[in-house]
């Protein structure tokens, strides 16, 4: 009888012990919210609809309207280095490029250089990154990986894993996977979702090669557009920058052009196929040639985010039929902005406005308001600090930006950031190497015109030259403002702001001396 009675003892004893182990993790679920961070490439905030522009009523957009109206939309989200490689290392690591040494589009991170992926997955995360990587080297930190090979192929991609990696961008190691790369990640990230440990929080980073040149699309959106003129922005017919006092040549609408005729003429040599082709411009004058370039352009450009808006949809349904919706944040951003036909121009890497900004979605029902914007100046520094912020594991020290966790509650900290810092490394004289300082009004930035060794920079230096904006009098930057009178006591203090921000992040070309010789006659 004894026994019997040690038995059930013994028995209950194990069952109050599930019971709380059991309720341990549950609250560890409650407090470790799943994470989806959606991230695009190029995929520019113009073509998202829901900040508004010419483009508004032409995108489709129906999801990311959807989650605009369940979240909070960012108005001020910046990126600090505005070229793909460089951004994702700042995403992941929460640093600027002169700290993590993603300078250009050729640098791995540095092996065992922290990350917020290694971070989450030392602190009961499953963590894993599914699409774009295009850091180079192999992904660390994550549990998982299934990545394009550098940009990766729109269709048929081929992926790679920690099986067959071989470093570099041009690998073709992997395993080929048949369709549109967009719907094929989509269906990985759902299909790993699916296999994951469900008593575990996960981290799913979703990257999409969309919509990054050659902007292509599905079969389904080909006839999208057809017959529509799509309007065109104020300053697509600037040709002679000196109208503007823009002191750079820029990636100007032509060379797009002139890139589809390489792909048409010689498809087998060109690095790159576009859809659409042949597409003859020729024939045309100067105003009409840019105009049928920008309309292929932003069609392209709308019919591959078009693709994205679909996926983000499968993403979302997937977690409310899985029942995991509450609690798991989505966020949904790019990389940086674009230029689709502003300033004559296509491609990113400028501090202008088109360039620099990035669009910012985030949906969190249990904390984060439904159809709220904000306007406190977000950087994607502070998106590893946010993430580690929400696991319940506090700002990192390898972190540099700060969490905006308060800011999306609506409880903007006082200190909170008035001006942001930015640099492009990637120096060519058509789109010299700059850094500069943005706050809620002006912008200025010094186009110090320096390779400084960077790997794929133009060993052509140029001139050392100023550009000043008047964000509120000139939002789409067509006069620049540097020598006008009126600014000579604001532009003074912005150059002492950009000496504070250097300092603040560290970053002042001690390293290069003919830095210091240019920053000794700039900075009197």
């Amino acid at each position: 009888m004894n026994r019997v009675y040690e038995y059930l003892v013994l028995i209950s004893l194990l069952i109050v012990s599930s019971c709380a182990s059991k309720t341990e993790s549950q609250e560890k679920s409650e407090e470790q919210p799943n994470i989806l961070f959606i991230l695009s490439d190029d995929h520019t905030s113009q073509a998202w609809g829901v900040y508004g522009g010419l483009l508004a009523d032409y995108v489709q957009n129906k999801n990311i309207n959807r989650l605009a109206s369940e979240g909070t939309v960012l108005n001020n989200a910046f990126c600090t280095n505005s070229i793909c490689t460089p951004s994702r290392g700042s995403i992941l690591t929460g640093q600027y490029s002169h700290i993590n040494q993603v300078y250009t589009l050729n640098e791995p991170l540095p092996q065992e250089h922290p990350n917020i992926a290694r971070t989450l997955s030392n602190n009961g995360y499953q963590t894993a990154v599914i699409g774009k990587w295009h850091l180079v080297g192999k992904p660390e930190g994550f549990n998982y990986y299934n990545v394009l090979p550098g940009q990766g192929r729109y269709w048929n991609p081929i992926l790679k894993t920690k099986y067959n990696w071989i470093d570099g961008h041009n690998s073709t190691t992997g395993k080929e996977y048949q369709g549109f790369s967009t719907d094929v990640i989509t269906d990985l990230t759902i299909e790993h979702l699916k296999k994951r440990n469900k008593k575990k929080p996960f981290l799913m980073f979703c990257n999409y090669k969309a919509t990054h040149e050659p902007f292509d699309y599905p079969e389904r959106f080909k006839q999208l557009y057809k017959d529509v003129n799509i309007p065109e922005p104020e300053s697509l017919l600037d040709f002679d920058q000196k109208n503007t006092g823009r002191t750079f040549h820029g990636q100007t609408l032509e060379r797009l052009g002139k890139r589809w005729e390489n792909a048409t003429q010689n498809p087998d040599k060109f690095w790159t196929s576009y859809p659409g082709l042949p597409y003859p411009l020729e024939g045309l004058d100067s105003i009409q040639k840019r105009k049928k370039i920008y309309q292929k352009l932003v069609k392209d450009f709308m019919r591959s985010g078009a693709a994205i808006d679909d996926n983000i949809g499968k993403l979302l349904d997937f977690l409310e039929e899985t029942d995991i919706a509450d609690n798991t944040i989505v966020i949904y951003t790019a990389d940086q902005g674009y230029f689709l036909g502003e300033h004559g121009f296509f491609d990113k890497r400028m501090i202008y406005e088109e360039s620099l900004r990035m669009p910012f979605v985030i949906r969190y029902p249990k904390e984060v308001k439904a159809g709220q914007r904000i306007d406190d100046i977000i950087l994607n520094i502070d998106f590893a600090a946010l993430l580690s912020d929400y696991a319940g594991i506090g700002k990192q020290e390898y972190i540099q930006g700060q969490s905006f966790r308060e800011n999306l509650k609506g409880h903007t900290p006082k200190n909170w950031r008035k001006q942001m810092y930015y640099r492009y490394w990637l120096h060519h004289p058509d789109r010299p190497a700059h850094f500069g300082v943005r706050n809620e009004r002006y912008k200025l930035a010094f186009f110090y015109g320096q390779d400084l060794g960077m790997k794929g920079t133009s060993k052509k230096i140029t001139d050392p030259v100023w550009e000043f904006f008047d964000l509120q009098k000139d939002p789409k930057e067509i006069h620049n403002a540097y020598g006008d009178p009126e600014y000579a006591a604001i532009i003074s203090e912005m150059k002492l702001a950009i000496q504070e921000e250097r300092k603040k992040y560290g970053d002042i070309d001690t390293e290069y001396e003919v830095m210091q010789s240019i920053l000794a006659d700039e900075f009197k």
